[in-house]
């Protein structure tokens, strides 16, 4: 194979395994805040209904990873980050054809009849939403919001908790 395919096949292969995230991951911030002027945090759960388990999962790698990006605990912080957390309900409806039975010729051309099944499936899907607050004007300057969190599977929810907020943390601070 010649060098000049080998470069898009690895683009194209980049692009399709970064696609496949179960994450949903939106992040938005004000444009006019320098976020360089934020050495410190502190966080702030008013509304976080988690069990005990994942609530110290949430908050560990969310305090891991404003560590990482080189802020510090402190009890007068620069940035007050509020974790929350929700979880919805999701039914999904497949349908698929042409399952047993049947009468019909030509291989997969011609003429026949086939059946049709319908099935549903019902889950909780989580999410999480990061606020990075100013403490000294009390106002919203970065939020992160991700969605996918299996919430009916414990063994799941374990590597997914740490990967969605890794997934958030990815866009702070934001790039201009």
């Amino acid at each position: 194979m010649s060098t000049k395919y080998i470069f898009p096949i690895l683009i194209c292969a980049a692009l399709g395994l970064s696609s496949c995230s179960p994450f949903n991951v939106r992040t938005d911030y004000a444009e006019s805040t320098n976020f360089n002027m934020y050495k410190t945090y502190k966080l702030r759960v008013d509304d976080l209904k988690l069990n005990d388990l994942d609530q110290d999962r949430v908050l560990n790698e969310v305090s891991k990873q404003l560590q990482m990006k080189g802020l510090t605990v402190s009890d007068t912080p620069d940035l007050i980050v509020n974790v929350k957390a929700n979880h919805k309900k999701i039914t999904d409806i497949n349908q698929g054809g042409n399952f047993g039975g049947g009468f019909g010729w030509g291989g997969s051309f011609g003429w026949g009849m086939g059946m049709q099944r319908t099935w549903s499936s019902n889950y909780n899907q989580g999410a999480l939403i990061l606020d990075l607050i100013d403490a000294r004007t009390q106002k919203l300057v970065w939020q992160g919001v991700g969605s996918g969190i299996s919430v009916d599977a414990p063994k799941a929810k374990q590597k997914q908790i740490p990967a969605i907020i890794e997934k958030i943390m990815l866009n702070f601070p934001p790039k201009r």
